[in-house]
């Protein structure tokens, strides 16, 4: 039997052992430790990041996110509609209502110029969202200075979703770094993990200290257990922590190694008719955290869920892009300013095993695979790529 082939492993060394070792050896097994203290602080140095808390995950760092700003019950916020549903079911939670924002082609990520048209029609009826969360999708920043540019010009709070773009640049930043918050996820597939886990991060330390304050269970400075508001569960363990400084470490060879992926990806089967990789916009650098592409089934011969199934045959996972919000049951009655664009990528798209861990050998079965599929669908005898 063949040896299966996943979507993004978790990529773990020495380093990170030794941390948890340490967590272990100290017995800082609870919740709070020096680890998060100086995983927060080595997180900010890498991202440039002011202020940063480290939570349970990124959909706990988006919730108090977006109750940090200030979102409650009835309120609207957009969002992108090509990313995953954790994006948005925060939104949910408080009891307010998504509204999506299509994507653009440059990038795949939300469209600036779609989001200021929304913006202006909403300001023309008296119904601006409360907040606006941008997600910087497969490693890829948006487009984040129009966009900022437009959320400052209602006054309404940029939320920044880089749970799939640590590494990635914006003009020389992080991405996550420009908005009043970011949030960041570390959960097994990302380009780094402390098994589950995510960081919010914000230029303003009074925001930050909040997220900790209620991600401790809003636990009142007295010696006996004393609340005066609702808060939650949300903080990263130290021995999770200890984890994450370790990958920390490895961040640009865990980079390079899904660059060098793409690479591999796209000078064997970009020249194949009907292939088109992710683009990758001219303003920052991509991590490639999952290669993703598009199929023209015309000119390719077969189509997404076809060349799917046969790589799935052969023990590979590979997955089609996120489906659009807007598409999703859940979010059937929700607004959307726009949307075709996002619904092809869906249809087209397809993401390919782009883990840090995979082998010359693994990568060159996946792209054997994806020629022999296109051939037969030809009749035609494949190149020899390899």
């Amino acid at each position: 039997m063949k040896k299966p082939i996943l979507l993004s492993t978790p990529h773990i060394g020495d380093r990170e052992l030794e941390f948890v070792k340490e967590a272990f050896d100290t017995n800082w097994i609870a919740p709070v430790g020096p680890h998060i203290d100086a995983f927060e602080e080595e997180f900010c140095q890498v991202t440039g990041a002011n202020y940063a808390a480290a939570l349970a995950s990124g959909t706990a760092a988006l919730h108090l996110a977006l109750q940090l700003v200030g979102i409650e019950r009835g309120d609207e916020v957009f969002c992108s509609t090509l990313t995953f549903a954790a994006s948005a079911n925060p939104i949910v939670y408080l009891g307010a209502k998504p509204v999506f924002i299509d994507s653009d082609r440059t990038s795949w990520n939300m469209n600036p110029e779609l989001l200021q048209e929304a913006l202006e029609k909403r300001a023309r009826i008296g119904k601006l969202p409360k907040a606006v969360i941008v997600v910087h999708l497969y490693g890829q920043s948006a487009d984040i200075d129009p966009i900022l540019k437009a959320c400052n010009q209602y006054d309404i709070p940029l939320i920044e979703d880089a749970a799939e773009a640590l590494g990635a640049t914006y003009k020389g930043r992080s991405p996550g770094t420009f908005g009043r918050i970011g949030i960041y996820s570390f959960n097994g597939n990302k380009i780094i993990t402390t098994s589950g886990g995510g960081m919010l991060v914000s230029p303003e330390e009074q925001l930050v200290a909040k997220a900790r304050f209620l991600a401790t269970q809003a636990r009142d400075p007295a010696p006996h257990y004393q609340h005066s508001e609702i808060g939650y569960n949300y903080r990263l363990s130290n021995v999770s922590a200890g984890i994450g400084r370790g990958q920390l470490r490895v961040l640009k060879e865990r980079v390079a190694s899904r660059q060098r992926n793409f690479r591999s990806y796209a000078s064997t089967l970009g020249i194949l008719p009907g292939i088109e990789f992710m683009p990758e916009a001219n303003y920052g650098c991509a991590t490639r955290w999952l290669t993703c592409l598009t199929i023209d089934p015309k000119a390719f011969g077969a189509d997404r869920e076809q060349v799917r199934l046969a790589l799935a045959a052969q023990q590979i996972e590979s997955r089609p892009v996120w489906k659009p919000l807007h598409l999703q049951p859940v979010f059937a009655e929700c607004e959307c300013f726009g949307g075709a664009v996002a619904e092809n990528l869906f249809t087209q798209g397809l993401c390919l095993p782009s883990g840090s861990n995979l082998t010359d050998q693994d990568l060159e079965r996946v792209i054997d695979e994806i020629i022999a599929v296109h051939y037969v669908s030809r009749k035609t005898e494949p190149l020899l790529i390899f």
